[in-house]
C-alpha cells in the first residue's frame, strides 16, 4: 500500500500547476470557458432560441438570455427526462440529481451530463485530493480507504430510461473501477435507499476497514460514527480507525460542529477540508490549512460565474457582475451557466469574497432562508457564528438548530425563536442565549439597532431540544439521510411550528 500512496500522491500533485494556472488568469479562464459553452451549445434548442451561433459576447449574452430560477428552467428538463434531447445541451443526458437541500415541498431534478460528472464532480474530487496531498506531502491517505455515506437513487417516474437521485449517488453510480476500489463500503451498501438500515450495515462492513479519509454531510457522518462506537464499546473513532487523517466536509457550515469532531476524534493531526459541491455542480475547495469555511473558486470546471447584488435580488431583471466586478465582503447570489445546461440559473446560495486574488469566498447563506420580518436581515452566517460563539462560551456542542421570527401582537414587541438539539448542552442556557444575541448584535448592524431598546426585538427565545427531535422531524417527512439538511433560519413559522410538536415546553 506504501507504494500505491507514492504513485498516487504523485499523480494527484501533477494537477496543482494547472489549478495554479486560474489562480494567476481567472478571467481569462473563465472568458475561454464562456466561449467554449456557447459554441458547444449552439445548436441545441436554447442555443437556437438565443441566438448562441452569432459568437455572443458575455455583454450579449445578459441582454438577451434571462436570469432563471428552476420553476422557468422546468419545462425544458421534464422534457429531457422524458426522453428528449439537445433541448439545453447537446449530450445525451440520463442522470438527474434529486436536489432536496433543506427540507421543502418539492424536489428539484438537476441535468447531470457526460461532462459535468467528467469535468466539474470528479474534476473537483480529484482536486480536492491534489490540494490535500500538497498541503500535506507526507500523508498516508492512499494507504488505506475513504468512507463517504451515499444517498439512493431510482429510475425516474416520467421515464424508466433515466435514474434520479442525490448527487452522491448519482456521482458514485458512474465512479471509475479504479476510484471504487479506494473506497468504503461497497457501492450496494452505499445507495441503499433505507438510512437506519443503511447505517447498521456500513457499521458492520466499514469497521473491519483501514479508513483514513471521510467524506460527507458533517450532520449525518456523525451520525454514523456515533452508532459506530455504540456497536464497537470504543471510547473514540481513533480506536476504530488509528490511520484517520481527514474528513471533507460540505453541504452546511462546519463551525458549529467542530467541537463535535473534536470530541469524537481526539486528534490535533486530524485534518479537515471543506468543499462546495452541490448538485448542480463542484464549485470551491479549501486550498489553505487553518482557514476555516473559506474556499478557492474553482474556475475550469465548465461553470461560467455571475453575480447578483443582494440589494438587486429581487429585481425583475436583476443586475448580474462578472467576476472581475465583483467586491471584498458583499453578500452575492450565485448564478450559473453550466455544461450540463443551466443557463443563467439562481443557485439559491449567497456567498461573499474573501479574496480576489486568488478568488477565494465563503457561503454566506441561502437567498430563502434568512430572517427578515423587521428589518433585520439576520443571514444564515451570522446565525452560525453566533451559535458558535454560545457553544464555546457556555462549553456546549450543538447538533442541530432552526430558528424563526416571533411575530408581533398588539402590545408585544416581536423577536426570534430558537429550537436548538445539543450534543453536549450548556452549562448555562441564560448565558447561551444572552452571547447568542449579543453576537448577533456584532456581526449585523440591522439587528443590532432594532434591539437598541428593545424598540422592535426583544431578546431571542430558546428553546432545547430533546435529543432526536430532528431526526424525527425528518423522518416523518421521509428525509433522513442523503443530502438533506435542516432549515437553519425561515422568515415564517413554519418549519419551527412543525418541529415544536415534537418539543413539549412552556410557551
Amino acid at each position: 500500500m506504501e507504494i500505491i500512496n507514492s504513485i498516487v500522491t504523485w499523480v494527484m500533485k501533477k494537477r496543482i500547476h494547472d489549478i495554479d494556472l486560474f489562480r494567476k488568469y481567472p478571467h481569462e479562464v473563465q472568458q475561454e470557458l464562456f466561449q467554449d459553452l456557447i459554441s458547444t451549445a449552439k445548436g441545441t434548442e436554447w442555443g437556437k432560441k438565443y441566438g448562441y451561433s452569432d459568437g455572443l459576447s458575455v455583454r450579449e449574452f445578459q441582454e438577451r438570455v434571462p436570469v432563471c430560477t428552476y420553476e422557468e428552467l422546468y419545462p425544458y428538463i421534464e422534457r429531457v427526462m422524458k426522453g428528449e434531447q439537445n433541448l439545453l445541451w447537446p449530450s445525451k443526458i440520463e442522470w438527474f440529481a434529486k436536489s432536496s437541500g433543506t427540507t421543502n415541498a418539492r424536489s428539484k431534478f438537476i441535468p447531470v451530463s457526460p461532462e459535468s460528472l467528467e469535468d466539474c464532480h470528479y474534476k473537483g474530487g480529484k482536486d480536492m485530493l491534489s490540494i490535500y496531498v500538497n498541503l500535506f506531502p507526507e500523508t498516508k491517505l492512499f494507504t488505506g480507504k475513504g468512507l463517504s455515506i451515499g444517498g439512493s437513487h431510482r429510475p425516474s417516474e416520467l421515464n424508466a430510461k433515466v435514474s434520479c437521485g442525490d448527487v452522491s449517488a448519482v456521482i458514485m453510480q458512474n465512479l471509475p473501477i479504479w476510484a471504487e476500489a479506494m473506497r468504503t463500503p461497497p457501492l450496494k451498501v452505499a445507495l441503499m435507499d433505507k438510512w437506519e438500515d443503511k447505517i447498521e450495515k456500513m457499521v458492520e462492513l466499514t469497521v473491519q476497514e483501514n479508513v483514513t479519509s471521510l467524506s460527507g454531510v458533517p450532520t449525518w457522518t456523525y451520525v454514523l460514527l456515533k452508532r459506530i462506537l455504540e456497536v464497537t464499546g470504543k471510547n473514540n473513532i481513533l480506536e476504530v480507525w488509528p490511520n484517520l487523517e481527514l474528513f471533507t466536509h460540505g453541504a452546511v457550515a462546519f463551525g458549529p460542529y467542530r467541537q463535535l469532531f473534536r470530541e469524537i476524534i481526539p486528534s490535533d493531526k486530524m485534518n479537515y477540508l471543506e468543499v462546495y459541491n452541490a448538485s448542480e455542480g463542484f464549485f470551491g475547495i479549501q486550498d489553505q490549512a487553518g482557514t476555516e469555511d473559506e474556499m478557492l473558486l474553482m474556475l475550469d470546471y465548465g461553470v461560467y460565474y455571475e453575480f447578483i447584488p443582494m440589494d438587486q435580488f429581487e429585481e425583475e431583471n436583476p443586475k448580474t457582475l462578472t467576476l472581475d466586478q465583483v467586491e471584498l465582503g458583499k453578500n452575492y447570489a450565485l448564478v450559473i451557466s453550466t455544461n450540463a445546461g443551466l443557463w443563467r440559473y439562481k443557485i439559491g446560495d449567497t456567498i461573499r469574497f474573501t479574496n480576489l486574488s486568488p478568488y477565494r469566498i465563503k457561503i454566506s447563506g441561502r437567498t430563502k432562508h434568512f430572517i427578515n420580518a423587521f428589518g433585520e436581515e439576520v443571514i444564515v452566517e451570522n446565525a452560525e457564528t453566533a451559535i458558535t460563539k454560545a457553544c464555546k462560551v457556555t462549553d456546549a456542542i450543538i447538533s442541530n438548530f432552526t430558528a424563526a421570527p416571533i411575530y408581533m401582537e398588539s402590545g408585544k414587541r416581536g423577536g426570534h425563536e430558537w429550537l436548538i438539539e445539543f450534543e453536549k448542552e450548556p452549562n448555562n442556557v441564560s448565558q447561551f442565549t444572552k452571547v447568542l444575541d449579543e453576537t448577533l448584535r456584532e456581526v449585523n448592524s440591522d439587528y443590532d439597532a432594532k434591539r437598541q431598546n428593545e424598540i422592535a426585538l426583544q431578546e431571542p427565545i430558546v428553546h432545547v431540544a430533546p435529543e432526536g427531535t430532528f431526526m424525527n422531524w425528518l423522518r416523518d417527512k421521509n428525509k433522513l439521510g442523503g443530502q438533506n439538511k435542516i432549515p437553519r433560519l425561515s422568515n415564517d413559522r413554519e418549519y419551527l411550528e412543525e418541529m415544536m410538536q415534537y418539543v413539549v415546553v412552556d410557551r
